[in-house]
This record gives C-alpha cells, sequence and structure tokens, in this order.
C-alpha cells in the first residue's frame, strides 16, 4: 500500500478563507469582501476579515506543517493585495507578505505552491464588467506577471485558476458565490473569460519564470453518474458533463469546445465572444492537471419545470446550469459530511482514470480532497474526527488504485491545513485538519492531522 518514491504530499488553503487583515498593506476589497456584507448572502453574516489571521500568525502555521511534516503548501495569492484595484504596479507590501510566507516555507524544506486566483476577484474589476468582460482576463495576464517577477526565483509550482467552474457558474449563474449575479449568458461568457484568463496568463508565467517552473490548473471535474441507464438519464449526465467538466478540459487540453455544449447553449447564445484563436490562446501546454474531487455528482432527465437541485452548491433560486433546465440532481444513498456531501471514493479514481486516458503523458495532482464534519474539542481540548481519518483514508486508496491502474498521480493536498471561512456557509463548516478556534485564534491539530503525518511520513497508507 505504498505510494511512489518522490509523491508530493501537500495540504492547501485559499487566501480569503485563511488571511484576514482585509484592510492592510494597502489590500483594497475584493468581491468576497463585497458579497459577505450583503445581508443573507453569507451564513451568520460572517466575512473573512479576520478569517484566520495567517497574514499575521504564518510563522506559527508554517511551523505547524513542519511539524506534520509536509512535503508542500499550496496557498493562493491575493489579486487585490499585490495589485489594488487590478490593474497597475504592483504593492511592494502586498508583495513582501508573500515573498516572507515562501521564504519561511522553504527555510523548512517544504515546496510552495501558489495558485494565482481562488476567487478573490478585485471589486474594481467586477464593477468594470467582471469575468464576463474579455478585458478582465488581460488584467489577469498582467497580474500573472507581476508575481511571477516577484516570485518566480524561488516558486516552481504554480496554478493559473483554483476551479473555474464555481467562479462562472456560482457566481454568475446561480449567485450564491461572490460577486451574487444571476445571468446564464454571463455565465458562458464568465466561462470563457477564465479560460482566456488561464491561457494568457499561462503564457505570462512562461514569459518570465525559469525551464524549472513547472505549470498547472486546478480544476473540479465532475464524476457524473447517469441515476438509470435510461436515454434520458444517460443525456442529462451528458450535458452536466459538457457544463462542469468538458467546458474547460475541451479548451485547456484539446484547443476546442465540444459541440454538444454549444448545441446544448445555443438558445442561450451563439458564443461569439469567443474570439478567432481564442481556442489557441487557452490550449496553452502544461506541465500537470489539478483535480480537486469531493463527491460524485448524480443526475436523471427530467419533465418537471423545478427538478430537484441536491447538487451541492447551494439552495439558491436560480440554477447554476444553463442550458439544463430538465436535469435533476438526487443524493445517492450512503454516508455524508456535514456539507451533506456522499462519502464515494469511487469518483475520485473514476476521474484520475479518465484523465490518465484522455491526456496520457500529462501528469496528474489532487489539489484538493477532504470532508467537512462537526468538529469539536473534548474536555481536554483533543479534537478526534474519526470520520475525516476514514473520508481520507478511502480517498487515499482510491489515488493508490488509479496509480496502480496507470495513472501519473504525482502528489495530492489535503483540503483544508486549518478550519477557515468556508465562503457562503462562513464559519459554520469545518474541513481543517486543524482545529480553529476563531475566538482567540488558537490551533489544535486534529487526530486526522496526526493521522495524515504518518501518511506522509512514512508514504504509506495503513490498514484500516
Amino acid at each position: 500500500m505504498n505510494f511512489p518514491p518522490g509523491f508530493l504530499w501537500g495540504a492547501a488553503t485559499a487566501a480569503y478563507q485563511v488571511e484576514g487583515a482585509a484592510q492592510e498593506g494597502g489590500r483594497t476589497p475584493s468581491i468576497w469582501d463585497v458579497f459577505a456584507r450583503i445581508p443573507g448572502k453569507v451564513f451568520s453574516g460572517d466575512t473573512g476579515d479576520t478569517a484566520t489571521d495567517h497574514y499575521h500568525r504564518r510563522h506559527e502555521d508554517v511551523a505547524l506543517m513542519a511539524e506534520l511534516g509536509l512535503g508542500a503548501y499550496r496557498f493562493s495569492v491575493s489579486w487585490p493585495r499585490v495589485q489594488p484595484t487590478g490593474r497597475g504596479p504592483a504593492s511592494r507590501r502586498g508583495l513582501d507578505f508573500y515573498r516572507a510566507l515562501v521564504d519561511d516555507l522553504l527555510a523548512h524544506g517544504i515546496q510552495p505552491m501558489l495558485t494565482l486566483y481562488h476567487w478573490d476577484l478585485p471589486q474594481e474589476l467586477e464593477t468594470a464588467g467582471g469575468w464576463p468582460e474579455r478585458e478582465t482576463a488581460h488584467r489577469f495576464a498582467d497580474y500573472a506577471q507581476l508575481v511571477a517577477e516577484a516570485l518566480g526565483d524561488r516558486v516552481e509550482l504554480w496554478t493559473t485558476l483554483n476551479e473555474p467552474w464555481c467562479s462562472a457558474f456560482l457566481g454568475y449563474g446561480s449567485g450564491v458565490h461572490a460577486p451574487g449575479r444571476t445571468d446564464e449568458l454571463a455565465a458562458l461568457r464568465a466561462a470563457h473569460h477564465l479560460n482566456l484568463a488561464h491561457g494568457l496568463g499561462a503564457a505570462a508565467l512562461r514569459a518570465v519564470l525559469p525551464d524549472r517552473a513547472r505549470l498547472s490548473v486546478a480544476l473540479n471535474p465532475a464524476a457524473v453518474r447517469a441515476r438509470t441507464a435510461a436515454p434520458e438519464d444517460v443525456d442529462a449526465a451528458r450535458r452536466v458533463d459538457a457544463l462542469a467538466t468538458r467546458i474547460f478540459t475541451d479548451p485547456m487540453l484539446h484547443g476546442r469546445y465540444p459541440d454538444d455544449l454549444l448545441a446544448d447553449t445555443a438558445g442561450i447564445t451563439d458564443w461569439s465572444f469567443v474570439y478567432d484563436g481564442d481556442p489557441d490562446t487557452i490550449n496553452h501546454p502544461l506541465d500537470a492537471l489539478g483535480i480537486n474531487y469531493y463527491a460524485p455528482t448524480v443526475v436523471s432527465g427530467t419533465t418537471d419545470s423545478r427538478p430537484s437541485r441536491a447538487d451541492g452548491h447551494g439552495g439558491g433560486e436560480r440554477s447554476p446550469w444553463p442550458g439544463a433546465d430538465r436535469v435533476a440532481f438526487h443524493q445517492p444513498p450512503g454516508k455524508r459530511t456535514a456539507m451533506d456531501w456522499s462519502v464515494d471514493p469511487t469518483g475520485l479514481y473514476d476521474l484520475l482514470i479518465r484523465f490518465a486516458r484522455e491526456v496520457p503523458g500529462l501528469p496528474l495532482v489532487v489539489t484538493e480532497n477532504g470532508a467537512a464534519y462537526d468538529d469539536k474539542p473534548d474536555g481536554e481540548g483533543v479534537v478526534h474526527d474519526p470520520d475525516r481519518i476514514a473520508y481520507l483514508h478511502a480517498h487515499l486508496d482510491a489515488v493508490r488504485r488509479a496509480i496502480a491502474d496507470g495513472a501519473d498521480v504525482r502528489g495530492y493536498f489535503l483540503w483544508s491545513l486549518l478550519d477557515n471561512f468556508e465562503w457562503a456557509y462562513g464559519y459554520s463548516k469545518r474541513f481543517g485538519a486543524v482545529y480553529v478556534d476563531y475566538a482567540t485564534q488558537a490551533r489544535t491539530p486534529k487526530s486526522s492531522a496526526r493521522w495524515y503525518s504518518q501518511v506522509v511520513r512514512s508514504g504509506q497508507l495503513p490498514p484500516f
């Protein structure tokens, strides 16, 4: 049950979820700063103003990573911290935080993996139109160049975007994420311009970074399953696969949009916002493909005008699935996490095998995988989370089996290092391997952190 030599073991976070210091160092508001202040958008009115105060506690957090034996830390850069307003020169104070973080990581033997965009678009760019506007993709390329110029001498692992599906379809389709817009056409335009930003950003990185740098993107492809073998259910799965996965993987990996996606959405748009040459720009060579996975997606065809939306993406009144109005989403039976997501590691195995076959020769990395549970300290301050250990064991076994069956998986990043601001759920959901007391900011490694540390140090998955 060993993992290959050199397998990269890490944990991940995102800037808005952990940094805090929202008004410090010249940082300007992101779309999440604004969205979180709209009444009713985030649970209990929570914001990321303080989050887990990683901005001030990075020494403590890096020391925790070293204590756990992590080989890598996947973090994201706050765009409005580094380039306030999303235009113009970089902020020296903003970059200094990331320089110091990277230096801390390297001093502890931890490899930094930098994600340029994890959903915190500068509000000024949203006011100018946001991701539905082509100009935002060009602004992203400029930002990517600024960060690469500052950190390219020390960071070798670079990721352009995290889960552009969420940015496009939860942010502009269903409106349950920032900026909270509900417009099918805007969501599809946003998806394309996020793809374009990836391609332009990757080219900007290549122009600046040394040859040893490795580029990737972190997607959340859906492990879609038809509820039955009925033709209408199979077609529903095809539609959702196009909207959730192939809308990004086809242009990024193959330089084209899928014909069935264009046909499914023809009643919404003619896709004239895709300019000649855009697919080639998007299809920039990658060194690895990041896959984020939490649970499978089960669908069926339906004639119901208001089909079930048990898709795990919040309870907004508007659907994040343009062109899939007659698709119902179902919660499969079995164990669930505190997010009400099913526990099913076979979906992760299926995705790894799928992309190993679709793009042979392209290494894969599990850039996010984890689970939220209702963790609480016991009377002695110890946080036992056996459900998370069981979840991680099952999913790491799926990774191990995929490797044994030919998938070139190079690393695994646990989501998340710390309990943190869980977007529209505020602080009500805990994904961390490390428990955070939000009142005191005290950190307590959970049982799962100690278990994961043993796996990391040994490179072996123990019997369970």
